[in-house]
């Protein structure tokens, strides 16, 4: 082999520990399991509102990179009323200190 080679067959192998070459990576929830009664009333409260299911209908079944913004806006306005929700009610919002944030 030459050092051209050597040094193309290195640079690949570094790659694919990068993850250049992984598959797609899997859907992460929008919010982590309620734990109380009342944060699962929450969480199905906020995955129902309105603000929700209005960007819903605006979902592009021809375009992937519209179901990619709509998927992070959803992930965020759920998270957004069921913190609401859990405020309205009185419970303590989940994290501490700082809220969690996806990842």
């Amino acid at each position: 082999m030459t050092a051209r080679r050597v040094a193309l067959v290195g640079t690949l192998l570094s790659l694919g520990g990068c993850g250049l070459f992984a598959g797609p990576t899997p859907q992460r929830p929008a919010l982590p399991d309620a734990e109380t009664p009342g944060q699962r009333a929450c969480l199905e409260e906020a995955r129902n509102s309105e603000s929700v299911r209005d960007l819903e209908r605006q979902r592009n079944a021809q375009n992937i990179s519209n179901w990619e913004r709509l998927a992070e806006e959803a992930r965020v306005r759920v998270n957004r009323a069921y913190r609401d929700c859990l405020r309205r009610e009185g419970l303590a919002l989940p994290g501490g200190v700082e809220s969690p944030r996806l990842r």
